[in-house]
Order: structure tokens, then sequence, then C-alpha cells
């Protein structure tokens, strides 16, 4: 897990073939600015170098957040740090806590037919589209037939899917079946369970895990983690945890300043941002990221990750008993 104290930027151009090369790249270092130089002009170098030698290179990288940036630390400001726990400030506003090993997941309560339930239904529809222009020997009511398969799908999809929730006690208890069913198939292990707006939060209490690990990815599949966290969590070499209120749902309607809320901030714009956080730091006290509901399982319950419990449990106040934003 890489979450960098200092950022900087270099700059490089040159002339090639008449043409001008202009190439820029971002260095880090949790070191110094001066280091974070360096890597900067030596990560612009390699790349001027590459793209000289013919290879196709994006000639800048874009200060994007964390769900977007492949294979580029985090770029989010430093809160505080506890061990080898950080916490930072997300691209809207919210602080949340990164871990190198200790594993948490999100398991949304999720309403919305998945692409495979959709492609399966498509070709179901298509094979008896296809099988009847078989039979009346018209390749025309095939094309039809499969242009209006496309279109139905997705609603079929959605229309199966929100039933078989309805006749399954609804989205919580189908989340809740799918937690008890993986318990079952692992008995060693023990888990946390939080309740938070959109879903269930899950915090493995037994041992800690890389997030390369087999088994990490085998549990987010299991449990139906958010694919975008799953690759998150492998790139970043790190798992999260949202330990303060998302603004929106404390009354904040507009975005962090200056947008796009990525870390560093000018400072020109650190005023313009301070005076969003006065606002949010003034209201998100009176709410929870998330509410503590049970421990399942083992039982077992490793020393590191007591430790990093206790701090994810202080910070989202999670045993508050305020509402969870």
């Amino acid at each position: 897990m890489i979450v960098p104290e200092y950022w900087a930027e270099a700059r490089l151009q040159t002339k090639e073939d008449g043409r001008q090369i202009t190439m820029r790249r971002f260095g880090w270092s949790d070191d110094s600015q001066e280091a974070a130089e360096a890597m900067a002009q030596e990560r612009a170098a390699e790349a001027m170098r590459r793209a000289r030698a013919g290879e196709k290179l994006d000639r800048r990288e874009f200060k994007i957040p964390y769900n977007g940036a492949d294979g580029v630390p985090i770029r989010e400001e430093i809160l505080a740090r506890h061990g080898d726990v950080v916490i930072t400030r997300n691209s809207y506003g919210a602080p949340c806590l990164n871990t190198p090993d200790v594993m948490f997941l999100d398991v949304d309560f999720e309403e919305k037919a998945g692409c495979g339930l959709m492609v399966r239904i498509w070709q179901l529809l298509a094979l008896i589209v296809v099988s009847y222009a078989i039979v009346e020997r018209s390749w025309k009511y095939a094309a039809i037939g499969l242009a209006i398969s496309a279109a139905l799908a997705p609603m079929v999809a959605s229309f199966l899917k929100k039933t078989w929730i309805r006749w399954s006690g609804g989205v919580e208890k189908v989340a809740r079946k799918r937690i008890d069913h993986f318990l079952k198939a692992h008995p060693d292990w023990n888990l946390r369970v939080y309740r938070t707006p959109a879903g269930f939060r899950l915090l493995a209490l037994h041992r800690t895990f890389q997030s390369d690990d087999p088994e990490v990815e085998s549990a987010f599949k299991s449990l139906d983690v958010d694919e975008m966290y799953a690759r998150m969590c492998r790139n970043q070499r790190c798992f999260r945890a949202r330990v303060g209120p998302k603004p929106w749902r404390i009354g904040i309607g507009d975005h962090l300043r200056p947008r796009p809320g990525v870390w560093p901030v000018h400072p020109d714009r650190l005023p313009l941002r301070q005076k969003w956080l006065d606002r949010y730091n003034a209201k998100a006290p009176g709410f929870a990221s998330c509410q503590y509901v049970e421990d399942l399982g083992s039982g077992v319950i490793d020393a590191k990750v007591a430790s990093v419990a206790k701090v994810h449990d202080e910070l989202s106040r999670a045993h508050s008993g305020l509402t969870a934003a």
C-alpha cells in the first residue's frame, strides 16, 4: 500500500522528426518534496525515452481519484496515521481508512440484474428466435428477432431479479443469506457485520490478508463484492473503508471544492477547500458511517485486526447509535 505524503509533476519537451513531444509524469514520496520531484523527473524521462523509441504512451497523467487510479498510488490528503493504517480524505470529502492487510468487504443491497443474467436471458431468447427462423426458413425473422431479443433481455432480467428478491424476503435478507452461506462454507472465518445505508460492511477478524491473496478474490466473488472495489484493492494493494458520512447524506449538496477534489491542491485554492471542510466538519459528528450489528463465525480475533477494528469503530462511530450516512 502506498499513500504518499508528497507529490510533484515533471514536464519534458523535445522535438522528434519536426514534431514536438511533451511528456508529463507524477512523482511521489513519503520522505520529502525533493524526492517526489526527483521521481517525477525520472518517470518523465523514462516516458520520453519510450515515446522517442516509437512506443505509444499517454502524454500526461491526470489527477484522478482512488477509484480510477490504475497503477498510481492513492492520491488523497493524509489526515492521520495509526501504525500502518492511513486515514485519508477522498475526492468527495469523506475520511477513509486504508489498511494493507486487514480485509474490509462491502456487500451492497442490489436489485439490478447483473450482466451475466442478462446475457443468459439474451442467449435463451436468441435460441428461440433462431430455432423459429430455421423452421420458417426466414433469416429476416431471425435478424428482427435477435434485435428484439437484445432489447428485451435487460427488461426480462430486471423483472426476474426483482421478483426473485421479493420472493426471497427483500434485498437485506438476500444479502444476509449470502453471508450465512459463506460462513457455513468457511467455518474458520470470523466476520464483524456493520450496517451501512446501502448494505453490509464486513470485517474479517480471524486473520490478516494481502489483497492479491486467492482467498480474498474467492471471498469477494462469493459475497458479490462491488467489482470496482475489488479491482482497486488489487491495484492499490490495500483494503479500504469509509469512516465519515457522505456529504450529500448530511445536507451538503455541493461538491468538495475545488473540483475534482483530488490531492494535492494548489496553495491558492486551499482556503476554498477549507471553507467547504468547515461545513462538513460541523455536521459530520452528528452521523455515523456505519452501525455495528454483530460478530459471526469462529470467534477467532487476530491481534492486529483487533487494533485496526478499534480505530475503525471509533472513527466511523459504529457503536454510537447515530444514523449511518
